[in-house]
């Protein structure tokens, strides 16, 4: 299994982080396959739904021939969901929140665990549990200027804003410019209408979109 250092490299190299949730298995399935024939290379499922354990389960054993895809496990609150989504083969845990609990299963089985965070403080409590990046969120709320303003205070440590973020060229210019490795991708991109509608042309012209803008604005 790929380690913590090596799941980083790939969400800093690609420079987004698509996430999305749906209860329809061979759906979500085939918006990965979507996401990755457009040169994704790794994502975050959410669990936002009473389906999300088993049909990531289901996506983790029919993305074995997509190589060197990585499927992360995201909106995880406790260490009993964390724990689940281990053993159903997650590659990483994403957190709305600083959860001590969750930290130590993500730590115990040497996974990258990406916390949420608003304050200077839960920033440095997420640093003290091992927090190799950190989620901004949400980041419609915080902002580039927010980033800008703690660039300082966190020298060296590795950010991702994630809630609102667009595939539009000033605004993920502004996101890079002001220090975040990589910007999360979540319903700008993998839109409402996109699911209900199936429509997979459009989300692979939005993701070939978002790469390409992020490329030249990193």
């Amino acid at each position: 299994m790929i380690n913590k250092e090596g799941i980083l490299d790939i969400i800093i190299e690609q420079g987004m982080l698509p996430l999305f949730y749906h209860e329809d298995k061979n759906l979500s399935l085939d918006v990965i396959k979507t996401l990755y024939d457009a040169g994704v290379r790794t994502l975050e499922y959410t669990n936002r739904g009473p389906a999300a354990l088993e049909n990531f389960k289901f996506l983790k054993e029919n993305t074995k021939s997509l190589e060197g895809f990585y499927l992360g496990i995201g909106t995880i609150k406790t260490a009993k969901e964390a724990q689940d989504f281990v053993d159903a083969g997650a590659d990483y845990i994403v957190a709305p929140t600083v959860n001590e609990e969750v930290a130590n299963v993500a730590n115990s089985n040497n996974l990258l665990w990406v916390p949420g965070c608003m304050t200077p403080t839960e920033i440095s409590k997420a640093q003290t549990l091992g927090a190799l990046l950190i989620k901004l969120f949400p980041a419609n709320i915080l902002g580039p200027g927010f980033m800008g303003a703690i660039k300082e205070l966190f020298a060296g440590q590795k950010f991702i804003p994630t809630g609102g973020v667009e595939i539009e060229e000033n605004n993920l210019k502004t996101w890079f410019k002001s220090g975040v490795c990589a910007v999360g991708m979540g319903s700008k991109m993998i839109t409402k209408e996109i699911l209900d509608n199936g429509d997979l042309a459009t989300l692979k012209a939005n993701a070939v979109k978002a790469l390409t803008l992020i490329k030249q604005s990193k």
